[in-house]
């Protein structure tokens, strides 16, 4: 697994009843909180005990209402706050602000006054931005590696994703150490054994992209001895928590050890996802990959079909997955005809 350029940056996360929950703005107390009410009717409520608690000068409920609107896609009214707090010195809003700003939601992207927000906050010592630092190391990196807002400088990516990885602290930013073992696979940066070593430490933070890449590593012998084993339960267990690259390389391990049943039915369950970009935010995992193991399933059931393993033999069917395997990813579909061709699988 390598590095790309279609890098997604680090944001800050907002759920409505647990935050508003966290800070004293829905409670029994106030009569505020049903547990029965759906999510539209938490949603309309949220707002309006927002704006009441704004109005009556509580300062924290001006952000978590910018955060409300950013997290629901308004964002013209979120820039509004955002703006108005980052005039005020809110470290907060400064970093959704330069996110904002470097992605252009909802408004045109500023890619380098992104940045400029973004970097101010990644390298403040204000000990009310601490919490934010990491994050805002890593976007930091994504930008000089991406080269949108500064120029590009992949040694100055590295420095800033190592800052912001903190040598392994789950408190710090699990992205960059997933990151960085993607970046130390790279043929122009290659070092397995950092690798593994950063994938290791995602994976131990909950990372799913780095549990399904170790997966590949022990796989191949890549920076680590070779283990199919250890392989089988990176990949089963990313597999059960929704990484759908590795999910295609446990439908491979099957196929192979001959678990024709479980080959099938794994891969025609992931024949059937088509939203990549929603898996994608909902696992944090790169879209290149979720699309590699949409094909390897794909590929893989196709075989199944063809040959009669583990499910009734029909040529047809096996065209249409042949196509589908194709069309999420060429290269894995041209791989894996070229192992078939060879008697391999």
């Amino acid at each position: 697994m390598e590095l790309n350029q279609n890098l997604m940056g680090e944001q800050l996360k907002f759920n409505a009843r647990e935050r508003c929950k966290q800070f004293g703005l829905l409670n029994e107390r106030r009569g505020d909180w049903d547990p029965n009410l759906t999510e539209e009717e938490i949603v309309e409520r949220v707002e309006k005990i927002l704006q009441d608690d704004m109005q009556a000068g509580n300062q924290s409920a001006i952000f978590q209402l910018a955060q409300y609107y950013f997290e629901q896609k308004r964002y013209d009214k979120a820039l509004h706050y955002f703006e108005m707090l980052t005039n005020r010195n809110d470290w907060q809003a400064a970093f959704q602000l330069a996110v904002m700003l470097y992605d252009g939601l909802g408004i045109e992207p500023n890619m380098e006054l992104g940045f400029e927000l973004m970097h101010k906050v990644a390298t403040t010592k204000c000990s009310q931005a601490k919490h934010l630092v990491h994050a805002a190391q890593f976007n930091v990196g994504r930008a000089y590696y991406q080269g949108f807002g500064v120029k590009r400088s992949e040694s100055e990516a590295e420095r800033f994703w190592l800052l912001a990885a903190d040598d392994g602290n789950p408190k710090a930013s699990v992205k960059a150490q997933s990151t960085l073992g993607l970046f130390y696979s790279c043929s122009e940066h290659l070092d397995l054994k950092k690798a593994f070593y950063w994938h290791t430490e995602a994976t131990g933070n909950g990372s799913l992209e780095s549990q399904g890449a170790l997966g590949v590593m022990y796989l191949g012998g890549l920076g680590v001895k070779q283990d199919e084993e250890s392989a089988a339960i990176c990949f089963r267990e990313a597999a059960n928590s929704g990484n759908v690259y590795a999910a295609g390389h446990l439908v491979g391990y099957y196929y192979r050890h001959k678990l024709y049943t479980k080959a099938v039915a794994l891969a025609a369950k992931m024949c059937e996802l088509t939203d990549v970009e929603k898996i994608s935010l909902e696992t944090d995992c790169l879209v290149q990959y979720i699309n590699k193991g949409i094909s390897m399933a794909s590929f893989y059931y196709a075989r199944c079909l063809a040959l009669g393993r583990g499910v009734q033999k029909d040529e047809e069917e096996a065209k249409k997955y042949y196509s589908l395997s194709y069309k999420f990813d060429a290269g894995v579909c041209a791989r894996l005809q070229s192992e078939a061709q060879r008697g391999a699988i």
